[in-house]
């Protein structure tokens, strides 16, 4: 079990709204060698998303797939650019993998995660 100073209530986690994205622009960020620019469409919105996934991802190779993505975060800027949101990902204690958290099968952008 998490350290008691870890545990949240479930009325913060449902602040979190978690929505599917689908990744229609992915490059280079210019300032950034780790950073990857997504395009993410959210079904009513489209969001810039900068993460730090290019040591791990061609950038064309994301075109398409579909991500889980924090809609209610905060924008930062981010070596220049703004992120409009966050994605998803598990990774290895020690970062040598890192892998998106993508759809099964096809949903609608914006699908609420749940």
């Amino acid at each position: 079990m998490a350290d008691a100073s870890d545990v949240i209530q479930y009325d913060d986690f449902v602040k979190v709204q978690l929505r599917i994205g689908t990744i229609e622009q992915a490059e280079p960020h210019p300032n950034a060698d780790k950073l990857l620019v997504l395009q993410v469409n959210l079904g009513s919105e489209k969001r810039q998303i900068i993460a730090g996934i290019r040591a791990y991802y061609e950038p064309e190779a994301l075109l398409g797939k579909q991500i889980v993505v924090v809609a209610n975060l905060a924008p930062r800027m981010m070596r220049g650019l703004e992120s409009q949101g966050m994605l998803l990902a598990a990774s290895t204690d020690d970062r040598s993998d890192v892998i998106l958290l993508t759809t099964e099968k096809a949903i609608p952008p914006g699908a609420s995660v749940s």
